[in-house]
């Protein structure tokens, strides 16, 4: 037996770091996003790399995407688009899981809209940035004891993107990572199941300064010179983990590209050509942000220290330790860039060459 389905099956004997890998064969990672083109826009090819492998991959989306701009001018005009833009979001979504090979869950609530002005304006009554936390918290703990995941992926505390949905999804995440092992927290949501580790997609600022600089060597526009303008305002973070990917880079630029309404197919996302995106730099950057098990760190792999487990699954179905004040012992937590920075949670525009382009949202992707 060749190919994919072969891969489902054998068991691999790469040791790195002392660690005999054990095969992919019952893993499982969930990604947890804000909106759908979110999974798409961050650690796409990481999935579709897993998901080729035989790993089970869930992506959640807990929002619609609702109040998300339409960003492609081509698609601006088209009357049907913008009356069914939260059935045409749902289709994008399906269409991008389907070829990143992974399955997909709606949490269920509603885009908080990206607020502008000054003063800034409240947010809109009944979106995701106003629900209880216990509400949104226990709806992804029903989602991970359902799928039963070892990893769990998400953004850090400023949402990786000032966005009051990406923030929340941040905050909602780690608390159902504390809750979804705690057979006292939300009895009636699903069997305790304790994931293992969580990670924080991250951005690399070299993996930019390297891309930039390969293209204005080749003799092209810098894509990233407003961007890197404003690189010194962002929080640095710590990169602990590299997973290479690069054999799945077009499975993430074509599922980008299905969410049509968001992305322009001839816009800055698609402007590296994927040769030099391979060469400079080909691996998705993560932060692991916390872990009940050793690590040994850097790594390249979001289940390194699970793989060689003898029982992981009876590992995550065992009430994890707690201490006194209820909180898990972890073997690793991340230790984040100081206090929340609240400008960097800030939506206000980042312009910083005076263009009136807002810099950092357009490299970012969507202005949602």
């Amino acid at each position: 037996m060749e190919g994919a389905a072969h891969r489902l099956t054998v068991r691999l004997t790469i040791v790195r770091h002392g660690e005999s890998r054990m095969t992919t064969e019952g893993l499982r990672l969930m990604a947890v996003h804000a909106h759908p083109d979110d999974e798409s826009s961050k650690g796409a090819a990481t999935t579709a790399r897993y998901a080729a492998e035989g790993v089970q991959v869930r992506v959640v989306s807990c929002t619609g995407g609702e109040r998300g701009d339409i960003l492609n001018e081509k698609m601006r005009d088209d009357p049907q688009i913008v009356r069914d833009i939260a059935q045409v979001r749902r289709d994008e979504m399906a269409r991008a899981a389907a070829i990143l090979g992974v399955s997909h869950t709606w949490l269920g609530f509603v885009d908080s809209g990206l607020p502008e002005g000054d003063p800034l304006p409240p947010l809109p009554e009944g979106c995701f940035g106003l629900e209880p936390v216990e509400v949104t918290a226990e709806a992804l703990v029903r989602v991970i004891r359902e799928f039963r995941p070892h990893v769990l992926t998400t953004y850090d505390e400023n949402g990786g993107y000032p966005h009051p949905d990406h923030v929340m999804t941040h905050v909602v995440t780690m608390a159902a990572f504390r809750a979804a092992g705690d057979p006292a927290a939300y009895p009636h949501a699903g069997e305790p199941w304790q994931p293992l580790k969580v990670y924080y997609n991250a951005w690399s600022p070299e993996r930019l300064v390297r891309l930039n600089d390969a293209m204005v060597r080749a003799g092209h526009e810098a894509p990233f010179a407003d961007w890197l303008k404003n690189i010194d305002s962002r929080p640095r973070r710590t990169i602990t983990t590299q997973v290479r990917c690069e054999d799945h880079f077009e499975a993430r630029d074509d599922a980008l590209r299905a969410h049509a309404t968001q992305v322009d197919p001839d816009g800055s996302w698609f402007t590296v050509p994927m040769d030099v995106q391979r060469q400079e730099w080909p691996f998705e950057d993560y932060e692991l942000a916390a872990s009940l098990v050793p690590v040994d760190l850097p790594e390249d792999d979001l289940f390194g220290g699970l793989r060689a487990l003898d029982d992981l699954d009876g590992v995550c179905r065992r009430a994890p330790r707690r201490d006194p004040s209820g909180e898990l012992v972890l073997a690793y937590a991340t230790t984040p860039p100081g206090a929340v920075d609240e400008e960097a949670r800030s939506t206000r525009s980042q312009d910083a060459d005076g263009d009136g382009r807002d810099d950092m949202r357009s490299e970012e992707g969507h202005t949602e």
